[in-house]
């Protein structure tokens, strides 16, 4: 299930980002391909909303008082495997439109780029405890999807050329997004 937060003021209306070529069923397919290319079962919830709400759970959940990009809840980590729950996502999409912005592509590329890069997550790889593992799978996976540059290569060009990404991603959490 994806949720499309509304900008504030919308008054609940979700149609504004189709004007970006964002839509839940659209952006749902999406996210079942790259289940399956990672080989992920479960049901995904996923969350599209402001930084303000990433904020805010990355603080709850993460202890970080900063907004981020994307969030990872894996059932599996919750004591929830089993229950037909692969896990919770949650994706600044006011971040996400900055760094599409940044890097050259569409906010729909953008939040394809995070979707790939959670799922990965909830299916268990964790790019800052591994040997490069997430990244290398992140990369083919990208190019069998058809999208732009992998959220792990964007953050290690930034760290070899001294700069540094707008909003670093986060690592999986613990909880769950109340879905």
């Amino acid at each position: 299930m994806i949720t499309l937060q509304p900008p504030r003021g919308m008054d609940g209306d979700a149609s504004p980002w189709r004007s970006v070529g964002l839509s839940a069923p659209g952006l749902g397919r999406f996210l079942r391909s790259a289940q399956r290319a990672v080989g992920l079962d479960g049901e995904v919830h996923v969350l599209l909303a402001d930084d303000a709400t990433l904020k805010r759970l990355n603080r709850t959940f993460r202890g970080k008082n900063k907004a981020t990009d994307v969030l990872s809840f894996p059932a599996a980590e919750m004591g929830d495997a089993g229950g037909g729950i692969a896990g919770d996502l949650a994706i600044s999409l006011e971040t996400a439109a900055r760094q599409a912005m940044r890097f050259g592509h569409s906010l729909r590329d953008e939040v394809r780029v995070l979707l790939l890069h959670g799922t990965l997550h909830l299916a268990g790889f964790d790019h800052e405890a591994d040997s490069g593992e997430m990244a290398i799978r992140e990369a083919e996976l990208r190019r069998e999807l058809r999208l732009p540059e992998s959220l792990i290569a964007r953050s290690l060009s930034a760290r070899k050329t001294g700069g540094s990404q707008s909003s670093p991603h986060a690592k999986p959490v613990r909880r769950r997004v109340g879905a």
